[in-house]
């Protein structure tokens, strides 16, 4: 398992969000792009880095590209992105969910 997963739940729908790019990044002097995919049809994404990445300490930030998920479901948003920062502390997994609607999300640290 990738040390940073997440999943993605439409409350509107109550079902997952399938096909949303999301983008991980560490921040550096500026953000680093480090990995990139798409969720599956149960709204996760399990293979975001290698099983073998550990990362180092520091400050990370997943992009959910929300707003081509509702263009595509012919439904209006008010966020086109939504970005969740968080701190990697210690070399565990991280798993990071996204509960969405198109005008609304929250997020919480998920085992």
């Amino acid at each position: 398992m990738s040390a940073i997963t997440t999943h993605i739940l439409d409350t509107t729908l109550g079902k997952p969000a399938e096909a949303v790019s999301v983008v991980l990044y560490q921040q550096q002097k500026e953000w680093l792009e480090l990995a990139r995919g798409f969720t599956d049809s149960d709204g996760r994404i399990g293979d975001l880095l290698p099983k073998a990445i550990v990362l180092p300490t520091g400050i990370y930030k997943l992009r959910f590209e929300t707003g081509a998920y509702f263009e595509q479901l012919g439904v209006a948003t008010f966020y086109p992105f939504v970005d969740i920062t968080f701190a990697v502390t210690t070399g565990e997994h991280y798993h990071v969910p996204l509960l969405l609607n198109p005008f609304g999300y929250s997020t919480y640290r998920g085992s």
